[in-house]
């Protein structure tokens, strides 16, 4: 596995940037101070976003353990930060600050005196919350949210790229099986 680094300014050919922050491989490029220089036509960001799942215990103040190998892909910039907030399924969806501060970039472009716009952004950003991962790697949900999921004793963490989603593990399994479709025709009408 190639050592990853991240580069705060990264210059490509052709005077395209990527994000600060960006991970890429070492063999993609070469860092020198703040500035990395491109050492390939062909470079693509490393993909080291959340993925699988897992289930875990939530304690009577609504506390979960965030699992490690979730927790590796925390970027710096979160802060240990995570943004909590409703989900468009009956889930909470979690996203490291770094993340959720590159939506409320995309919140700012809406047009707040478009009525489904500002219904989406009342929604989204009401039932926001800040919570940081406490010495033993718990977030503290709170109370509202895990009535809105339906989360009681339980639950299923899945890694969706950019952030987590947090489910009832029951609730996770009747959305699955919800679909008349199989795996292999969504993903054969997804990924065409």
């Amino acid at each position: 596995m190639r050592k990853q680094t991240s580069a705060r300014v990264l210059h490509l050919r052709g005077g395209r940037k990527w994000e600060i922050g960006t991970p890429f491989t070492a063999a993609q490029v070469t860092v020198t101070g703040a500035v990395a220089e491109c050492c390939t036509d062909a470079l693509v960001p490393s993909v080291s976003g959340f993925k699988g799942q897992e289930t875990y215990s939530v304690d009577a103040k609504g506390r979960v353990n965030i699992p490690a190998k979730m927790r590796r892909v925390l970027a710096p910039e979160a802060q240990d930060t995570f943004v909590l907030t409703r989900g468009t399924d009956r889930c909470i969806v979690a996203y490291p600050l770094n993340e959720w501060r590159r939506y409320e970039e995309r919140f700012a472009q809406l047009n707040q005196y478009d009525e489904k716009q500002r219904f989406f952004l009342r929604m989204i950003l009401s039932w926001c919350e800040e919570v940081e991962l406490d010495p033993q790697q718990r977030i503290a949900i709170p109370r509202r949210l895990l009535e809105f999921a339906g989360i009681e004793g339980k639950v299923t963490i899945v890694g969706m790229m950019d952030h987590l989603e947090l489910w009832n593990p029951d609730e996770f399994v009747r959305y699955l099986e919800s679909f008349g479709d199989s795996y292999e025709q969504v993903a054969s009408a997804v990924m065409k």
